[in-house]
Order: structure tokens, then C-alpha cells, then sequence
């Protein structure tokens, strides 16, 4: 299954959780490395490959063409695309491209690169494709217009302005998917999480402060709610008990860690548990192997 948008009008949202930076404690943890690769027209039919921990993000700013993958159930998709649109591919996926962009069209393709790959908080909960109208993003606008301006003028830096620039794109693209969670029917998960004001400040909280000594009262307290209304949205919203979810997100972060070099003690101590058998006991119940025994496999 995908999402895919023809058309749309943006509604701003009163709610307070606007105001929370539900994006920054994810991006900074685990960031998503954005790289230009290929701008202009493209011949016939081209072919973009799965591989493992890779994204893509195409820009079509004008021209048309027609995109084709396999869907969930392995049959073949095909979607027009006829107006000016961004196409999202956040997880491995084999795509292709049919008449593919002329000479005269404004068109711009980057990879996405997810630290921790499929374990990416973000990644594990995006659709597999999301077609998007620029005109359905007003705040797009801006970016792309610096990001084509660079692409179209060689200059010192280009290369690596234009990286920094779909980054931007994609995190724009990150808050209207917050902002639209409704819309793009997603199913139950961080996102859906993040979309509830009260959820999303105990979420936050245990992003930014995974070490922290959560209970469900502590947790509850973030929220402003008591324990049971607490426990009840929580499992309705983010399809997890608060304690499985806080327990999946200390593994997740300290599979990054042990990645970059940290000791299984210190990893331990910094993510809240009373030492090291107890962090090594909750890892394997989560992986279904030892920390040293993930490490050996995953360098």
C-alpha cells in the first residue's frame, strides 16, 4: 500500500503540540543523510535499486512521467504523475520511472540514508511511498527554489549546498506529515503518536531523556493525565504499552551507541538500567541475542 495525495488544502492547527519540537530529538539521535545524485532528464525507463538502510526523494517540479513499483502483496503499481510533485520512498524500495523527465523539466532526485537503517524510529512508521502535490506544501516553496537555483548555476559548494538543501526538503516534509497525520491515514505508531498533544510531550521527554527513571506515573505526569487514561491512549495511539515503546526506544538508541564505540557499561548506565546483566538481559529479550553478539554482526 502507498499514499498518494492529488490534491489538498492546508489547515493550521490551534493545538499547542505546533509548538512542541516533536522532530529535533529523532534528527539530532539519528539523522538522515541526504546526497544529490542526479538532476535533469532522464532516457527510456530508469531503474532505482533497494538497498538496505537507503531512501530516495525525487522532485518533479515539471514535466510528467510514470512511476511503477511492487506493491505489499508483489503485484506491480503504476502511478501517473502529471503536475508538479515531491515522491517520498523512506524505506527500501525497487522503483521505476516510464517517460521518464525531458530536457525541459525541472527535475532532481537525492538519496536518503537513515542512521540505524530499517531501525530508524521514523522509517519504521512511514508509509512505503508518499506521492505528494508541491502545491499541497506552501512551505516548500522557499527551499526548492534555492535548492534549483544552486542545481542550475555551477558554483563552488554546489555539491554540497544542494545536499544540505534537500535536507531541508525532507524536513519540511517530516512537519507536514506531522501536521497531516489524519489525512494520510497512517497506521498506529511513533507518528500517530506525535500528532497528540499530550502524548507527544511524555514521547519527547523520553527522546530527549531516554536514561531518565520512567514509570508509568512519571510518564503520566509528562502527559498531564492520570495513569490508566494515561496507559489506554498510549496503547490506542502508538499500538505499544508505554513501558514496551520506552524499552524499544533504549535499545534502538543504544544500538547506536554500541555502533559508535561505546562500552556495554556505559551504554547501560546512560540508558537507565541498574547495570550491565540487566541492560544485557532486556537487549536479548528484545533482539533475541546478547549485546557483544548484536556488535559482531552489525560492524
Amino acid at each position: 500500500m502507498h499514499i498518494i495525495l492529488n490534491s489538498y488544502r492546508i489547515v493550521r492547527h490551534a493545538s499547542s503540540v505546533s509548538s512542541l519540537d516533536r522532530l529535533s530529538p529523532l534528527l539530532e539521535r539519528f539523522r538522515v543523510r541526504t546526497r544529490l545524485f542526479h538532476t535533469g532528464p532522464l532516457c527510456g525507463v530508469t531503474t532505482f535499486d533497494a538497498q538496505p538502510g537507503r531512501g530516495f526523494l525525487h522532485v518533479l517540479r515539471h514535466g510528467e512521467m510514470e512511476v511503477t513499483h511492487r506493491g505489499v502483496s508483489g503485484r506491480l503499481e503504476k502511478r501517473q504523475i502529471d503536475k508538479p510533485s515531491l515522491l517520498f520512498y523512506p524505506r527500501p524500495l525497487e522503483h521505476a520511472f516510464h517517460n521518464a523527465p525531458t530536457e525541459d523539466s525541472d527535475f532532481a532526485c537525492a538519496t536518503l540514508d537513515f542512521d540505524g537503517g530499517p531501525t530508524h524510529p521514523l522509517v519504521r512508521t512511514l508509509p512505503p511511498v508518499i506521492v505528494l502535490p508541491l502545491d499541497a506544501v506552501s512551505t516548500l516553496e522557499p527551499a526548492l527554489d534555492l535548492l534549483f537555483a544552486e542545481i542550475d548555476n555551477l558554483r563552488c559548494g554546489q555539491r554540497v549546498l544542494a545536499d544540505r538543501l534537500f535536507e531541508v526538503v525532507l524536513i519540511q516534509l517530516f512537519r507536514w506529515i506531522l501536521d497531516h497525520a489524519d489525512e494520510l491515514a497512517l497506521p498506529t505508531g511513533l507518528l500517530t503518536g506525535l500528532t497528540d498533544e499530550r502524548l507527544a510531550r511524555t514521547l519527547v521527554a523520553i527522546h530527549e531523556s531516554p536514561g531518565r527513571p520512567w514509570t508509568l506515573a512519571a510518564m503520566a505526569q509528562e502527559a498531564r493525565m492520570s495513569r490508566s487514561s494515561f496507559a489506554a491512549r498510549f496503547k490506542e495511539m502508538v499500538g505499544q504499552p508505554p513501558a514496551e515503546y520506552l524499552t524499544g526506544w533504549r535499545i534502538t538508541v543504544a544500538q547506536d551507541r554500541l555502533r559508535a564505540g561505546a562500552s556495554i557499561a556505559r551504554t547501560a548506565t546512560e540508558l537507565g538500567y541498574a547495570n550491565p546483566p540487566a541492560f544485557s538481559r532486556a537487549f536479548t529479550q528484545r533482539l533475541g541475542c546478547s549485546p557483544r553478539a548484536w556488535l559482531a554482526t552489525a560492524l
